[in-house]
């Protein structure tokens, strides 16, 4: 019978009844003696890693990232209100693609650039109100969480805000800027320069040059004469009746008198035209309002350096545009160490409080920049300094504002 059983099980059970057999088994042997020495010692667990981006930090972010586009989708559909009440006008008689292509698509991102600094405040009161009204912002500072820690994805934030803003104003909104201005001064109001009076400048190191009319429509210029020194002694001087500039960047000199001196002796030449490689153009000298703002960093570095060669004095808007691009990426961590400050305790009034407090504050801080603007435009102080005097106070106020939430 048992034979049939073995038969009709199959081998896997068999050998696996047997295994049971032997285990069950009484052990008669005795175990060999070990040492405490030799006994197998179990390694230490190694300690958990700490995640460096923790789940906070992310959550933070997104709601960061998110309400700073959506206030500026809620304010821009308010400003393009406004503009086209302002402009209406205008833009009846243009065409609608020009509208929409050529000003709209450009004037939308050079706003948005240009109050960066304030969207980016208004966010951070605006959502960190509500975490903090919602005791979101207590339970993370409970849960073990410091108040410098519960920092960083404010100022992580800030930063992806600060280095996108600063590279649309550095290289891809002058550009853009190039088609808003052509719109608005063939439709709006033309703010174009057409017409120079008394235009003299520094050719290059001992060379001036100085002509008494210009005409950009007809690229004519009147009454010229271009100086040579060495020292304080005069070599060389052209006189000519007219100028032309053409497309190829080139002055041709019409009725000239060419005079070279030597000691007291002169010798002169005339003729009726006179080609001229003079390394300048219009632009250098007729200078229209927002000229600055068409132009990108590099470009404007290299303009501002040429034009104090040449001893040309009406620069400053250049000199401010400059400055300006850097200080307004500065002011979105300042603004956002501000707002975050204020808005990270639950106060009385709720979230209106703050979100009224940080317009104030906004507001405040573009009125100062205008202001400290005006002092270097009328020579009171550099460009630089006017443009960081507004962060330097308001890096102040951050400092005390932030020391005082966090205790």
């Amino acid at each position: 019978m048992q034979e049939s059983i073995e038969n009709i099980l199959p081998e896997e059970v068999v050998e696996a009844a047997a295994v049971n057999e032997e285990l069950s088994a009484p052990d008669n042997s005795v175990p060999a003696e070990v040492s405490p020495d030799e006994q197998p010692s179990e390694p230490a667990p190694k300690p958990a890693k700490k995640p460096l981006v923790k789940k906070f930090d992310l959550y933070i972010i997104k709601k960061f990232i998110g309400t700073f586009f959506f206030i500026i989708l809620m304010l821009l559909l308010v400003i393009v209100m406004f503009d086209i009440n302002e402009k209406l006008d205008a833009m009846l008689l243009a065409p609608l693609n020009e509208t929409v292509f050529k000003y709209f698509m450009n004037f939308l991102p050079y706003f948005i650039n240009q109050f960066a600094p304030m969207f980016v405040f208004i966010t951070v009161i605006f959502f960190t109100s509500k975490l903090a009204d919602r005791c979101e912002i207590t339970a993370i500072l409970s849960s073990g969480i410091s108040f410098n820690r519960l920092a960083v994805p404010y100022m992580v934030s800030a930063t992806f805000i600060a280095m996108g803003t600063l590279l649309l104003s550095l290289y891809i909104i002058p550009p853009a800027n190039v088609k808003r201005i052509e719109y608005t001064n063939q439709w709006v109001n033309n703010k174009r320069v057409d017409y120079g009076d008394n235009v003299q400048l520094q050719m290059r190191p001992g060379v001036m040059f100085h002509m008494e009319r210009y005409d950009n429509t007809t690229k004519h210029g009147y009454h010229i004469s271009i100086e040579e020194f060495k020292g304080n002694e005069l070599v060389s001087r052209i006189t000519a009746q007219g100028a032309v500039y053409d497309t190829l960047g080139r002055w041709k000199l019409s009725d000239y008198a060419h005079r070279k001196f030597d000691g007291l002796k002169e010798t002169m030449t005339t003729g009726t035209t006179m080609d001229t490689m003079l390394n300048f153009d219009p632009k250098d000298f007729l200078i229209s309002k927002n000229d600055q703002e068409t132009l990108t960093s590099p470009e404007l570095r290299r303009y501002i350096t040429e034009q104090k060669e040449r001893g040309v004095a009406n620069i400053q808007q250049f000199e401010i545009e400059y400055e300006k691009r850097f200080a307004m990426t500065a002011a979105a961590f300042i603004l956002t160490i501000i707002g975050f400050s204020l808005s990270s305790r639950k106060v009385r009034g709720g979230t209106g409080v703050n979100i009224m407090i940080g317009i104030v504050l906004s507001f405040s801080y573009i009125l100062f920049m205008q202001v400290t603007q005006t002092f270097a435009q009328n020579g009171y102080t550099s460009s630089r300094v006017a443009m960081w005097i507004p962060n330097f106070l308001f890096t102040i106020i951050a400092i005390v504002l932030y020391k005082k939430a966090s205790r």
